[in-house]
């Protein structure tokens, strides 16, 4: 079915005026245009949605099920109306960002509070998406940034290197694996493993990792965040793989260990993407360049006194 908005706007006005003459002159249409618009749109619904009254025009129940959402199409379009005079004038825009699970939990919550408060009229969309789906929203346009770590796939796009981080294990002080310096990924899976919530980046690379080896990555718990994967590591839920930022803030508090792993894949370069001889509005390169302050590393001047 498809719905003309001039005849949604008379439908409301005869449901409101309860007489077709007065909707009609509010709409600045003739009696006889009026009548063949909703006998249309009574058609188009494919049942009756007003009846004739001695003294006017009543709804029938489908017609008050249609005047609800007749009204509801009705406000959409007028707060899209008005959202597009603010981006035609140069008023508001909008970032479309995808980003790992590690951007979304650990450093743009940090980063994001000062670039909105720069960028008072800009809006950001951010979804949290797998690396490689990332790139590929990227791509095709239905993000303008991503930002991504490990190995992606980034032809067509031009990728900002932001940093090179790491994967580690983090288990309870006292665990037979605390006292190794470095561990295989595989000899982790004999262990319950707490883990980041389905869909996420890291998530889907352990699993992947696993699944290679003829292993299951046995899950007691996922969570929502590193923070809380950290917390039941420390009461003695499980064993959990997390970025190093995650692991280094939670050591001291939580009372963990840190164990490196000896897996190649630990390594993650991280990278900001955009699509390739595209020149980004100001508002998108700024944020691009906060996230490379973000990662500089510290000046001599910042060193803090020996």
């Amino acid at each position: 079915m498809q719905f003309d908005l001039t005849d949604l706007r008379l439908f409301v006005r005869c449901a409101d005026e309860g007489a077709l003459t007065r909707a009609a002159a509010r709409q600045h249409l003739s009696l006889a245009a009026a009548s063949a618009r909703l006998k249309n749109l009574e058609a188009q619904a494919g049942l009756p949605l007003m009846f004739r009254q001695p003294r006017g025009m009543a709804l029938t129940p489908a017609g008050e099920a249609f005047l609800r959402h007749a009204r509801g199409v009705l406000r959409q379009t007028e707060q899209l109306r008005a959202d597009l005079l603010d981006y035609g004038g140069g008023l508001r825009g909008q970032l479309r960002v995808q980003a790992n699970t590690t951007a979304v939990m650990e450093f743009l919550p940090a980063l994001l509070p000062a670039y909105l408060a720069r960028h008072p009229h800009i809006n950001i969309d951010l979804r949290e998406r797998p690396n490689a789906e990332i790139a590929r929203g990227v791509r095709d346009g239905s993000a303008d940034l991503g930002i991504v770590s490990g190995q992606v796939d980034t032809s067509g796009l031009t990728a900002v290197h932001l940093s090179t981080d790491q994967l580690v294990l983090v288990v309870p002080r006292g665990h037979p694996l605390a006292c190794k310096k470095t561990v295989a990924f595989a000899d982790t899976l004999d262990e319950d493993h707490i883990g980041m919530h389905e869909g996420s980046t890291l998530h889907a690379h352990l699993r992947l990792v696993a699944d290679q080896l003829g292993r299951t990555l046995r899950h007691r718990i996922q969570l929502a965040s590193f923070d809380a994967v950290c917390r039941l590591v420390s009461a003695g839920v499980g064993v959990a793989v997390v970025p190093e930022s995650a692991a280094a803030r939670n050591l001291t508090p939580m009372r963990l260990a840190k164990v490196a792993l000896s897996d190649d894949w630990r390594w993650r370069d991280r990278a900001v993407l955009s699509r390739e001889h595209e020149t980004l509005p100001d508002y998108a390169s700024d944020l691009v360049d906060a996230l490379r302050r973000h990662f500089a590393p510290p000046t001599s001047g910042d060193a803090p006194p020996p």
